[in-house]
């Protein structure tokens, strides 16, 4: 994966881009990097151009040792595309990645030609959820990130990769270990103080289409369904024998639906 840079909001963001076409952005999840897009990469630039960017605090990205909010990452993301001289594009985001397209999509509507939403929800933390990242903030502080994947990998992925695929586990795991216990920390702060999006639902106007991993158990089907009902038009895709990172457990069929949704992107026959 080839590594380019971009002096964006007074730190250093990462980046990779391939292919040509109509763009794509990939937005990935906490606490991972760019990579975890790699098969999406390969196969989807032979026909578009792929854009996957480390968020701030992951990757090789700078991570600061301040505070962190999903509109800045949004910020983050529109200077990148403003330096690419990308109008508009087709987002992806994953889990905290559909939390920072949320985001986005409240701040610069115009930019996202449509959106796919995978292994994500539209519902705040509640207050337990709030708690569970103080605490979690508290083992990468004393800890370290390998605490951290030990704690995020079984809500990653499914029990039988986990038992049968140890390459998977620790490529996630790797990801995981390098990032930074400050962009680890400042992420769970800002994933913690996120603003309810349900009511933004009925408001997205782009195309969308909705992933699921059948066996997730962060962002399971019904939090899935909840944004394809409200969303207007939005469409949904369960994926069978995939956990919360559907797009590394079934790269196949996560590869076909991003494929046949930006090309009818790109010929414009969506409403």
């Amino acid at each position: 994966m080839n590594s380019l840079y971009a002096d964006i909001n007074a730190i250093t963001i990462a980046y990779s881009e391939q292919g040509t076409g109509l763009p794509i952005v990939f937005l990935h999840a906490f606490p991972l990097n760019r990579t975890m897009w790699a098969q999406q990469e390969e196969t989807l630039a032979l026909e578009f151009r792929v854009v996957t960017v480390d968020l701030r605090g992951h990757g090789e990205s700078d991570a600061p040792l301040w505070r962190y909010t999903l509109d800045q990452s949004a910020d983050d993301v529109r200077a990148l595309l403003d330096q690419l001289a990308i109008q508009q594009a087709l987002f992806v985001g994953l889990s905290m990645g559909g939390y920072i397209l949320f985001a986005f999509y409240r701040k610069y509507a115009a930019r996202v030609k449509g959106m796919i939403l995978a292994d994500t929800k539209a519902q705040a933390d509640t207050a337990e959820g709030r708690d569970g990242r103080f605490q979690m903030a508290q083992t990468a502080y004393k800890k370290g990130p390998s605490a951290i994947a030990d704690i995020m990998i079984p809500k990653l992925l499914s029990p039988a990769t986990i038992q049968a695929k140890p390459e998977v586990v620790q490529r996630v795991r790797a990801m995981i270990e390098n990032n930074q216990i400050s962009g680890i920390a400042g992420d769970l702060m800002a994933m913690a103080e996120r603003p309810d999006s349900i009511p933004l639902l009925p408001q997205i106007t782009c195309p969308t289409q909705i992933i699921v991993g059948e066996l997730d158990q962060a962002t399971p089907p019904s939090d899935a369904k909840l944004m394809a009902e409200k969303i207007p038009g939005a469409r949904l895709a369960i994926i069978p024998g995939a956990a919360h990172l559907a797009n590394i457990e079934q790269p196949e069929i996560f590869n076909q639906i991003v494929a046949a949704f930006a090309s009818e992107l790109s010929r414009g026959k969506q409403n």
